[in-house]
């Protein structure tokens, strides 16, 4: 199957309409409509089914766009490889993760690959576990750092360790030198809470369901950030994962203790990758520092 028709249809699939694809790639509608054809004769099934709301795929559609897209990201780190020795590679990594570890963490490991790889630039987007998954698993980016409680389609994990939630609160609060605390004890003070779509969130909120424990918190946001400031010398909790919170414990004078609720225990931190796609030597260097540093910071943790 031909590149550029491979390249149309995954635009299409993308944008759900040939209009859409039209726009994203500057192509007129008539040869991006060829070009589909084409590959419905050569499959000999339709690749989409025509409705409403655009353009659905078939089934066929579903399996071929898979297919496509690892095709495509294959040919693009052949030709970054050939780009590499003229010295013209592009030495972009591109990531996706959600907040916990974008605010602190992994920007300090960029900076610290690029003492022995000078010339890497990164490009990172921040968003949900179900954003990040859906990046890898579309090929817009090569890496996502995520944290997760169960199986996802279309990725490969390169790491997982656990990675438990824990209670953050000032180093003068009254639980603070407890060895863990049960949901029952955090029901006693203020509570903050991400948002929904996170995983703390939802471990939380499952926890809480089958222990039978009404817990509302005082005080959510959609970043993490806020919170801090909430349990700056008060008597307010919040639950957050050690690695979120590391840099800011000594600085902020505040401790991390485990949770016992066996879901908010339950939480890994991974890195995931788009399954069957062949990385670039420059991400797989960069997986490599990651998985250490993660190691070193994940055994420092409370209750590791």
């Amino acid at each position: 199957m031909h590149g550029i028709a491979l390249r149309y249809f995954v635009e299409v699939a993308q944008a759900g309409s040939l209009s859409g694809a039209s726009e994203r790639l500057h192509v007129a509608v008539s040869a991006i409509s060829r070009q589909i054809a084409k590959l419905e004769e050569e499959a000999g099934a339709p690749l989409f089914e025509r409705a409403a709301r655009g353009m659905v795929l078939s089934e066929a559609g579903r399996l071929l766009l898979a297919h496509a897209r690892r095709t495509l990201l294959e040919s693009d780190s052949v030709l970054q490889e050939i780009a590499a020795l003229k010295g013209m590679a592009r030495n972009e990594i591109r990531m996706a993760a959600v907040e916990g570890v974008a605010r602190i963490f992994l920007p300090s490991a960029m900076a610290r690959f690029r003492r022995d790889w000078p010339e890497a630039r990164f490009d990172l987007y921040v968003g949900t576990p179900a954003d990040v998954a859906r990046r890898v698993a579309e090929g817009s980016v090569e890496l996502g750092m995520t944290f997760n409680v169960e199986r996802l389609s279309g990725v490969s994990v390169r790491y997982s360790r656990r990675a438990p939630v824990h209670a953050v609160m000032a180093a003068g609060h009254p639980l603070a030198g407890r060895k863990s605390v049960s949901l029952q004890d955090l029901g006693r003070y203020p509570l903050a809470l991400t948002g929904p779509g996170t995983t703390t969130r939802h471990l939380f909120e499952m926890g809480c369901m089958l222990e039978s424990v009404q817990l509302e918190p005082t005080f959510t946001c959609n970043d993490s950030s806020p919170l801090h400031g909430f349990v700056f010398g008060s008597d307010a909790i919040m639950l957050s994962g050690y690695i979120s919170v590391a840099w800011s414990l000594k600085r902020d004078e505040l401790v991390a203790v485990p949770i016992s609720n066996a879901q908010l225990q339950s939480r890994t931190l991974q890195l995931h990758v788009m399954q069957g796609r062949r990385l670039p030597s420059k991400t797989e260097a960069f997986i490599d520092l990651l998985s250490r540093e993660l190691d070193v910071l994940l055994e420092e943790g409370p209750g590791a």
